[in-house]
């Protein structure tokens, strides 16, 4: 009867429920919030006789995108434009991240060197990039490229149809059609064969003790397939060459200024950091590592890649995953210098419908999904190359 008694009061200093009473707490406080956030808001809009709802995206959006990695005409729908807006995002972040990484990590590495003129000059490097404003930068780089360069009638002829003038980099292009998508689509399929195929050769290695050269059947891995589903579809391979015309050069493939000057200031900005993550991923692996590599006859550039940078990932990726959520959510400053990213269709999209808490409302959820969707890859690679005792 007492121990009956005594069960209620054991739920209530019990750490683990109370620990999920509090949590069931905060979710429900976070959704009645919300909830009256957004009655509010509606009641609000309702009384102004403000439109609300979503029923906006299928309309006709009648503006010009500048930019498009798809056809898009303005004609077409504000879904159309949104989804516009999220590629040319999610392109410019993925480039300037790469760039971002390759580029961090030779200064990182330079940081290190021996060489007192190279180790100083990328030290001059980190600390400039560092302390000066990204937005500062965009500007920068986007009043030397339109400033700096001649207009389309004399552009640079930097190779044969290949020109650069203060409208951009035009190219020549290929001219696409449905068959190159398949192969391209064979292309990445054979490149994620490739890594279970190199990950079995190497356990082989391993067990038998036999060293095999990898590379070349690892690379016939990644191009059989789109050459298979070249010869089947034997697609029609047609360039479009760009020429000087009286007013602007037509034909070719163009990378407006703004994208490279935003390519370039986020990839520049981004690098600093990554340096400096190398950096200390680096010195964080005991010296006694360059010496047993040194004694195996490693010479240091060797030892480096073989050896020390494979210890220093576990130091390295977990603030490089908080680098490339800064690359992905600072490429929302392209508004600052025109180059039509989520940001600025969704604030084309407000001034001309006159709802604001709808677009509002799709960017952050886009930027809420990319983030944890990068977080949740870097966590996993984290997790492949963390130390197992």
């Amino acid at each position: 009867m007492h121990a009956a008694s005594q069960s209620p009061w054991r739920i209530i200093y019990d750490l683990r429920a109370r620990a999920i009473f509090y949590q069931i707490v905060c979710a429900a406080s976070v959704v009645l919030i919300a909830y009256f956030l957004f009655t509010n808001a509606t009641g609000s809009l309702a009384r102004q006789n403000i439109t609300t709802g979503f029923a906006y995206l299928s309309r006709e959006a009648g503006f010009v995108i500048s930019q498009s990695p798809i056809s898009y005409q303005p004609s077409d729908t504000y879904a159309r434009a949104l989804l516009v807006g999220i590629m040319n995002t999610v392109r410019v972040s993925i480039l300037a991240a790469f760039l971002a990484t390759v580029i961090g990590t030779l200064v990182g590495i330079a940081r290190l060197s021996a060489n007192p003129l190279l180790s100083r000059l990328a030290m001059v490097y980190v600390d400039v990039l560092r302390n000066v404003p990204l937005l500062l930068f965009l500007f920068l780089w986007y009043a030397v490229i339109v400033t700096s360069l001649p207009p389309a009638r004399q552009a640079y002829q930097i190779l044969p149809h290949v020109y650069l003038s203060n409208g951009g980099l035009i190219v020549p292009a290929l001219q696409w059609s449905q068959e190159l998508t398949y192969i391209s689509l064979a292309l990445i399929a054979g490149i994620g064969l490739a890594f279970p195929f190199a990950r079995k050769m190497r356990d082989k290695r391993v067990v038998t003790g036999v060293e095999r050269r990898r590379w070349p059947l690892v690379l016939l891995a990644v191009i059989a397939p789109p050459l298979l589903f070249f010869a089947v579809l034997r697609p029609t391979l047609a360039m479009d060459w760009p020429e000087i015309g009286r007013f602007r050069i037509a034909g070719g493939a163009q990378l407006m200024p703004e994208f490279v000057a935003l390519l370039v200031g986020l990839s520049l900005s981004a690098s600093a950091n990554v340096a400096e993550i190398v950096r200390s991923g680096i010195t964080a692996v005991k010296k006694g590592q360059w010496e047993a590599a040194a004694s195996l006859g490693l010479h240091r550039p060797l030892a480096l890649r073989l050896v020390i940078l494979p210890q220093s990932l576990r130091v390295i990726i977990p603030p490089m995953t908080s680098t490339y959520l800064n690359v992905f959510k600072n490429s929302s400053l392209a508004i600052a210098i025109g180059y039509p990213d989520l940001v600025m269709v969704s604030n084309t999209i407000m001034n001309q419908t006159g709802q604001a808490i709808e677009p509002i409302a799709i960017f952050m959820m886009v930027y809420l999904s990319l983030s944890l969707c990068i977080s949740a890859f870097m966590n996993w690679y984290n997790a492949r190359v963390a130390l197992r005792g």
